[in-house]
Parts: C-alpha cells; sequence; structure tokens
C-alpha cells in the first residue's frame, strides 16, 4: 500500500498518471473521510476512479457509484467435475445459455418466466415503497430482469482447481439502473451550480444528506441495487436450469456468491458513520466471500474477504483496464484474440477485440496487489465463454 497523500491511499502498483490525478482530485471533496482507498485494479472513470472505495460524510456524489447501479457477480458451484463434462458438446451448451438469456445493449425478454414475475412484483412493492415509478424511467424495465447486456459483462462455465465446475456471471441493473445514475449525476450537477459550489470535475457534482433531492437518489438507488441482484439471480437460474438440460441430470448448487461492486451502503469506519461509494469495488469483510473475475480468457477468483480497516474492508472487482475500448481496437486484432481464446468455447467474433486480455491489466499482479484485502479460495479457469455485442 503507498500512501499518496493525507486523502489518498493506494494499492494499486500499476495506475497510469491520469488515474491517480482523477482520484486525488475526488481524494480532496471536503467530505471524504477519512480517506480515499485506490483498488489494485482503479482506472479512469466519469468522475471518479474505477476502482475506488470513497468514504463521505453528508454527502453522496452520483457519478462515484458508477452508472451500472449494483453491478456486480454472482457464482454457483456445482456438484460436477470437469470429468463430468469431457466429451459433451460445449457449443450446445453455448448456444443453449446464448437462447436463454437476451445478451447484448437493448435486447430483453419478450415475457416474463415465473421466477422473473415473482421478482418483478418484489421490485414493484420495492418501488412503492420508495415512492417512485420504475416505468418513468424505462416502461419495459420488468422485461430487462433476466438480460446480460454488453461490454465486460459476461456469463462462463469455469473449472477451479480441484476440476470443480462453476457457473459464473457479471451483470448489473441495465438500462433501468443506468437512466436512474444519470439522472441523479444531472440533478447534483444542478445543485451545485445552484449553489454556487465550485467543482475540480462537473461529474464529482454531489447531493448533500438532509435535501429532498439526496434522499430520493438513496431509494431509487437502493431500488436499482435489489434490481442488479436480482437480475444475477433470475439469469443464474436459467444458467442453471440450461446447464442441467445439457448435463443431462439437475444441479445440486454446492454454494452461491452474489455481490455488488458498484453501490453505495452505510457503514462505521474510523468512527463515524459514513456513505461508502464502492466504485468497481467489493465489500471484503473478514470472512465475507467474494468474486474477483479476471478479462476475457483469463482466470477468475472466489475469494473471502481479511477485513483491512484501512481499505474499508474492500478490495478489487476485477483487472481493470489497461486500454479504452478504442484504444484496443487500434492495438489488437482479432487472431490475437483467437489466441487469447485457445481452448475455451466462445462466440468467435472481431467484435470482442476490445475486451481481450491484453486490454486489461495483469489479474496476477491485481491479485498480488491485494494479497492483504483478501484471501483467495478458487481460481477458475473458463471452458465456455458467452458475451453480448
Amino acid at each position: 500500500m503507498e500512501k499518496i497523500n493525507e486523502r489518498l491511499l493506494s494499492w494499486a502498483s500499476i495506475v497510469d498518471p491520469e488515474t491517480r490525478a482523477q482520484a486525488e482530485r475526488t481524494a480532496a471533496m471536503p467530505f471524504v473521510f477519512p480517506h480515499l482507498a485506490l483498488m489494485p485494479d482503479a482506472h479512469l472513470g466519469k468522475g471518479a476512479t474505477v476502482g475506488s472505495v470513497i468514504p463521505t460524510l453528508g454527502a453522496i456524489i452520483p457519478a462515484a457509484v458508477g452508472v451500472d447501479i449494483g453491478c456486480g457477480m454472482i457464482a454457483v458451484r456445482t456438484q460436477y467435475t470437469l470429468s463430468d463434462v469431457d466429451g459433451l458438446d460445449r457449443s450446445l451448451l453455448r448456444r443453449a445459455i446464448e437462447r436463454a438469456v437476451p445478451l447484448s445493449a437493448g435486447r430483453y425478454n419478450t415475457s416474463l418466466t415465473p421466477s422473473a414475475e415473482g421478482r418483478v412484483a418484489e421490485l414493484s412493492a420495492a418501488a412503492d415503497k420508495a415512492r417512485f415509478s420504475p416505468g418513468d424511467y424505462a416502461g419495459n424495465w420488468p422485461l430487462q430482469l433476466g438480460s446480460l447486456g454488453s461490454g465486460n459483462h459476461f456469463i462462463e462455465v469455469t473449472v477451479d482447481e480441484a476440476d470443480g465446475v462453476w457457473l459464473f456471471l457479471h451483470s448489473g441493473s441495465r438500462g433501468i439502473g443506468n437512466r436512474i445514475a444519470r439522472k441523479y449525476i444531472e440533478v447534483a450537477r444542478q445543485e451545485c451550480e445552484r449553489w454556487w459550489i465550485a467543482l475540480p470535475d462537473p461529474d464529482l457534482a454531489y447531493l448533500a444528506e438532509g435535501t429532498a433531492e439526496f434522499a430520493q437518489y438513496v431509494r431509487e438507488l437502493r431500488w436499482a441495487q435489489q434490481f442488479a441482484l436480482l437480475n444475477r439471480e433470475e439469469m443464474m437460474d436459467r444458467v442453471v436450469t440450461v446447464f442441467a438440460d445439457w448435463i443431462g441430470a439437475p444441479v445440486t448448487e454446492l454454494t452461491r456468491i452474489n455481490c455488488h461492486h458498484n453501490f453505495t451502503q452505510r457503514e462505521h469506519h474510523f468512527g463515524r458513520d459514513v456513505w461508502v461509494s464502492r466504485k468497481g469495488a467489493i465489500e471484503a469483510k473478514a470472512g465475507q466471500p467474494g468474486l474477483i473475475p479476471g478479462s476475457m480468457g483469463t482466470a477468475s477468483y472466489v475469494v473471502v474477504g481479511r477485513g483491512d480497516p484501512v481499505s474499508l474492508n474492500s478490495s478489487p472487482h476485477g483487472a481493470g483496464r489497461a486500454f479504452s475500448r478504442a484504444a484496443a481496437r487500434r492495438t489488437f486484432s482479432h487472431d490475437q484474440l483467437r489466441q487469447a481464446m485457445a481452448g475455451i468455447e466462445w462466440r468467435d467474433s472481431a467484435v470482442f477485440i476490445d475486451e481481450i486480455p491484453g486490454a486489461y491489466k495483469d489479474i496476477d499482479q491485481v491479485m498480488a496487489d491485494a494479497a492483504d484485502l483478501v484471501e483467495v479460495r478458487h481460481t477458475l479457469r473458463q471452458i465456455v465463454n458467452v458475451k453480448g455485442d
């Protein structure tokens, strides 16, 4: 861990000057207490750095939560081993998953499954309690539940160090969460302008606790976090069903872990109650299970937190980008992507070049940097990868 200044501590051994400068700007906000914790996977984000843990007194920066509110990971450990799936056609499994879960931006369900109906009812009741209508943001929000999205979101079948088979996926609150986030980023900017508050970056605009805008944002934020968690549960239920159909026998879930890495919640640190915004970071209290994916074609990790107080009980959420998407497309080729995905069943397409492992930090270095934050319980290697365009 490096102490950059009194307000900024960094666990990142690989961090470019622009990312560091962005983290310094956020850490200098007057309500950050006691310090911003910069995670090993840190890279440039909107307003605040992705890979930041930002504790605040009396305020929340909506952009410091991330535009995909509640984005995170879910994993299921099955009773099966690699020997149980050897010899089976993995392309059939990949295609079945692609049919069961809508992929890509703007792709949603055409109807609700019985399990989705129950989850939508739960979310509708939660929205009533939060005193807002999700339909004002997206009239089709119920059909978004159980859809993956695009970018770095994925569904994978993986195998651990003992050849145990895991089902693993990454997604968030979809279009509905994005619209909530963008609305309150703009509301915060308008409020800061109204009160003549000078900001080092307009996307560091914040909402002050005690205002109506703050209270409504927190209510809608919590709803979006719940949507994201249930979205992952719905997709995982479908993946479990598809996998059972493919292997020809039921799945026994030995473990199920579901965790956010873009969220805010009230916590107690260094003697004070603070709002902790983890933007691209997971909570890692002592013994708390967590999931840290690598990039497309590299290892992912099942971890437990060490409860490091200086990091505010946090850890990285993944590899973290080393190249922007545009730069990755200029730098890498389709053939290089094919080489990186050798031995993995995937949809071979140049559209995924910007997700090539070389566009991300070395996940092994990220995990080495995080050694004081989490303990690795399982190392997962992919055998099937599903992504949206």
